[in-house]
């Protein structure tokens, strides 16, 4: 069990990139919501466009500036992998690959709640036979309770993970308001993500941390992000994590699909939400510690 929680936790960093927009009010996703993705492009388009105009369009692809501001909260549920008995599958240099792993039911999948508020809190709830793990970030400290490991009493966030918290962008994602937060973009070329042209864009932030990211040259999504490198086998392992089954909840874009690939791992790790709603009131108190 310690394997599936770890690595939960590690899926459940990438859950704020599911957020793209959103609009005034209380709304809820509908499950026959369309996605927004058009067929599949396979020439790549040239790179045509400066930064700020992909950062304007894929702002209005989103719902636009005003929608941004306006988001206050976001909740999410549904299920994230866990791992497996076999989920490891590393390839060794000068040895035959492994057999692909295509039964997804060995995988573990755990129902999971994520609320989060403007000011980069977030709460996240994972459920395992009967027990609720819980995961909390209140802007500036986080705290953790695992009884998956028998772990009872409240733990602090290690300063590892106290540092990827903060570092996750908050509700209006990587793109809104980057000049302000000191943070350039360049556009580095076009490359092909799930068989559609996407611009690559390559973020430096203001402590000279890079983040490239690609932009769907049709929707003006995005539709994938470079995440934080993992330590497997002691180096650390590039990350990729891609947005897919956008669908729009009252004018919100929301990935439904989100799936983390690391280097060297044939199983890929996936968060499926199932029900997604915008602007529904947090008290602050939701994102205290636990007790």
């Amino acid at each position: 069990m310690p394997r599936h929680f770890s690595v939960a936790l590690a899926v459940a960093a990438s859950l704020p990139l599911l957020v793209q927009a959103a609009p005034t009010g209380v709304t809820q996703a509908t499950p026959a919501a369309a996605p927004v993705h058009a067929a599949a492009e396979p020439a790549l388009k040239p790179a045509n466009l400066g930064a700020e105009a992909i950062v304007q369009r894929n702002l209005e692809a989103r719902g636009g500036q005003v929608a941004l501001q306006q988001l206050q909260t976001v909740t999410l549920s549904g299920k994230m992998d866990a791992g497996g008995n076999n989920q490891r599958y590393l390839k060794v240099p000068g040895m035959p690959p492994p057999p692909p792993v295509t039964d997804r039911a060995a995988q573990v999948e755990l129902p999971f709640t994520l609320n989060m508020k403007r000011g980069h809190k977030s709460r996240l709830e994972l459920q395992f036979n009967g027990q609720t793990a819980v995961q909390v970030y209140d802007g500036s400290q986080g705290w953790k309770l695992r009884p998956f490991l028998n772990r009872h009493e409240v733990e602090p966030y290690t300063a590892e993970e106290a540092r990827l918290a903060a570092e996750q962008p908050d509700l209006d994602g990587l793109l809104a308001g980057y000049a302000a937060r000191g943070t350039r973009i360049e556009v580095e070329g076009m490359e092909a993500v799930d068989g559609k042209s996407a611009y690559r864009l390559k973020l430096t932030g203001k402590d000279g941390r890079v983040v490239h990211d690609w932009v769907d040259a049709q929707s003006f999504l995005e539709v994938k992000i470079e995440g934080t490198p993992r330590r497997l086998d002691g180096r650390m392992h590039p990350v990729e994590v891609y947005l897919r089954d956008y669908r729009s909840v009252a004018g919100v874009q929301i990935p439904h699909l989100i799936e983390t690939r690391l280097e060297g791992v044939e199983r890929t790790e996936r968060i499926v939400v199932e029900k997604a709603a915008v602007n529904v009131p947090l008290d602050d108190g939701r994102f205290a510690k636990p007790s």
